[in-house]
This record gives C-alpha cells, structure tokens and sequence, in this order.
C-alpha cells in the first residue's frame, strides 16, 4: 500500500505544511547512568564502602548491587579493600569496595588557541602527567597528528604499568559528541573536523570528543563540588569564552551542539576610543572584553607589556598593580554574564573557570558583588558562584573528563581493553 502524497501548498497559503512522523528527529541519547553506573558512581563517592551502604545510597536491593559489583571487579574497576568488622564486632565482615587506579588510566588531550595539552589520568579524574606545548601549525590532521605522538612517550613515562582505556578530547567553541566533530572553531579556523576519526586511526584507543566547558561540567559532577550535580552553569573564561548548563546529570547541548555559545553576550562595557571591535563587527561582546588575548593588548595599551596572558597572570600574582587591576576589571565584566546566567537559568551552582577568579580572592569578591548587584535571581552569590575545583589544572582535567564521564555512564560499554562480562 502507497502512502499517501503529501498535500500540495498553494502560493497563497501560509500555513505550515502537516508534520509528518519521519519529519520529528530521534529523541536525544538519555545519559542517566545505568543501574551498574549508579553503583559505580556511588563507589566513587564513598568508597572504601560496603555493599550494603551502596543498596542504601542507590535504591537499589543488596543482591542486585551484588551482581553490578561483581561485574565491576571482573572488569578491573573496582576492587576489595581490607575486611572490616560490623558493629561491635558483630554479623559478617564487611568487605568495602573502591576504585581501582592501579590498573587502567584514560588519556586526555585539549586544543587551545595557542597551544595543546595531553595528559593522564586515572579512574577518580586525579591528573597523573600532563604534557603542554605551543602550536607549530593549525592544520588539523597535521596537529591531531602531533599530538596522538605525544601520547605514546608520556605514557611510557608515567603509566606504570596501567593500560589505557580511551582518549578524550576536548576543546572550546561548537563541538558534535555524537559525530566526534568539531563542528566550528573561528580561532584556530576550523570546521567540520573529523577529530575522534583522525584520533583513533592514530591511537588505536576508543576516542570521545566534547567542548571544554562540557566536560568540566562534567568533571565538577564526577569528582568536584557535590552542589553541582542538581544543576549547575560552567562559564569558562579563557582563550575562547564559552558555557556549559546541565541539570539532573544532564547536560544539555542542543540540535546543532550550539549550547553555551556566550562569546558575543552583550556586556555594553565601553572601553577607550579605537579599541578593536570583536570579530562580529560589534564592540561590547563578552569574549572581545575578557578573552586572553583583549586581556594582553588591554596590558599592553596600558604600557604593561607582557608579551602573552600566563605572563600578564605571572605579574598579577606577584602583586603588580597594574596587572592585577586588569584581573579585577575582568571579574566584574565576568560578573555580568554570570548574574545574566544565573537569571536566566536559576541553576543551584554557577561554576566559573577562570584563573584570576580562582586564584585571586579579590578578583572572586569582586565578581560576588557584581553578581549581588545585577542578579534578580540569585540572593546569595557567596554560596552559588563558585571558583573551579580544578584552577592550574584545568586543560589537563579536561579531556580526560570526557572519556571518564562516558565510562561513568555505562562502565559495562564497549571498552577493548576491558574484559567482557555478561
């Protein structure tokens, strides 16, 4: 039997055509962890703790956490620690289970503007090594190239032994999970890069791929502040200004992976006359006002000439007036995107990646105040904005949060260099 022709529409009409079932796409990949990623995540949280404790914190019933835990031993996940007495010394022993970072680590790897980063790190997302280098070329099979090389000599250094299980990658702008692309990065020129292809034909490993502030989202909800997991915002302020929202363990990342785009948020800063415009033809923007790069040439209008941002942050650090005063204005202009998206969101955490935030204090009140000021929503910026849980090591969490987040979610995946288990 034929279906049926779709209707014809006259020049006149303006109505919409009829929605046809083969025009409504998928519904989305849900990324609430499995009933063994329920246990393993409370492992994570708790650990060494007994099988009986995880039932509790899980909802789940003693033998079905006994099935997920034996499955996680035989994959090398988990593993026993000493016995400990039940109450008073009575009833059976317990036997709590943990984390094992003794057998498998991931690897990670982010793409800067000026420079790349790979690291190591085991199955709590502790960085183990990392290995940073500046950028000969922005060719993308070129430097994809360079930096999978990388990666067999920093493991042979600092593995000890332990096998890796995947390589993620992450990176700042527009970046498709699901296709491993990177979709649109305006700073390095890139588009429709092929990266999670290109990584596993040069690594031989499982490769993910996801935009930075995704994966430190991610990371603050594996292994950082524990208020971040009913929902939270991630802002993160670097070479590229971009943002991340989740919510319930989700994260959300759009039809077009667009989500968190904040880099042309209008600030309406002002600033001294013939300052270069951002790269949309409008002055203003939130990335052209606090990017590292408006923070040099800002430094360098002000006879401050440090030559890069980690120099200008090197200066702020020691207590130079004049660099610190840049870090503050920094904060402040990163306050008002930050009450924007605490309004629009009302999110329980507001995360901020963004190194004088997290390592300077007056830099941290000053962003408070500003958010304090102009937030409808939030009423106690003190509790609600919080500096990273991973300032100074931020790159290096980043990509090996992506691989880990997708373990976390399903540990009895298809991961090669794990055993099989029914």
């Amino acid at each position: 039997m034929q279906s049926p022709p779709a209707p014809v529409r006259r020049p006149h009409d303006t109505r919409p055509a009829p929605l046809r079932r083969a025009d409504i796409p998928a519904p989305a990949r849900s990324r609430r962890p499995t009933g063994t990623g329920s246990v393993l995540g409370a492992i994570l949280d708790h650990g060494p703790v007994a099988r009986s404790t995880v039932a509790r914190l899980t909802g789940l019933s003693p033998a079905s956490v006994s099935g997920h835990v034996g499955r996680l031993l035989a994959r090398g996940l988990v593993r026993e620690s000493a016995e400990t007495a039940g109450p008073k010394g009575l009833g059976r022993p317990h036997i709590p289970v943990e984390i094992d970072t003794g057998r498998h680590l991931v690897a990670g790897a982010h793409i800067a503007v000026a420079h790349s980063t790979v690291s190591l790190m085991d199955l709590r997302g502790r960085v183990v090594a990392e290995e940073r280098r500046p950028h000969t070329t922005t060719d993308p099979h070129m430097l994809l190239g360079r930096l999978a090389d990388r990666l067999g000599p920093l493991t042979a250094a600092h593995a000890d032994g332990r096998a890796l299980l995947a390589l993620g990658l992450a990176t700042g702008n527009r970046v498709d999970p699901d296709g491993g692309v990177i979709v649109a990065h305006p700073q390095l020129g890139w588009h429709d890069v092929p990266a999670r292809d290109l990584l596993a034909a040069a690594t031989g490993l499982p490769v993910r791929v996801d935009s930075h502030s995704r994966a430190l989202a991610r990371a603050e909800q594996l292994f950082g502040q524990e208020a971040t997991r009913a929902s939270t915002v991630l802002l993160f302020v670097g070479a590229v200004v971009d943002a991340a929202f989740a919510t319930g363990g989700a994260l959300h990342r759009g039809p077009r992976s667009g989500a968190g785009s904040v880099a042309h948020l209008p600030l309406g800063a002002g600033g001294p006359a013939g300052e270069e415009p951002c790269s949309c033809r409008r002055a203003g923007c939130l990335q052209a006002e606090v990017s590292e790069a408006a923070m040099v040439r800002r430094a360098a209008a002000q006879g401050l000439m440090t030559g890069s941002f980690p120099r200008l942050l090197e200066r702020a650090l020691a207590g130079d007036a004049r660099a610190v005063a840049l870090f503050r204005r920094r904060a402040r202009l990163v306050g008002r995107a930050a009450a924007l998206l605490l309004d629009m969101f009302d999110p329980e955490v507001l995360v901020v990646v963004e190194p004088g935030v997290g390592r300077m204090p007056e830099c941290l009140a000053e962003l408070r105040a500003e958010v304090a000021e102009r937030s409808w929503v939030c009423d106690d910026p003190e509790r609600a904005v919080m500096p990273s849980s991973f300032t100074g090591s931020a790159l290096a969490v980043a990509g090996g949060a992506v691989a880990l987040d997708v373990l976390y979610a399903d540990p009895l995946g298809p991961w090669p260099a794990l055993p099989a288990v029914s």
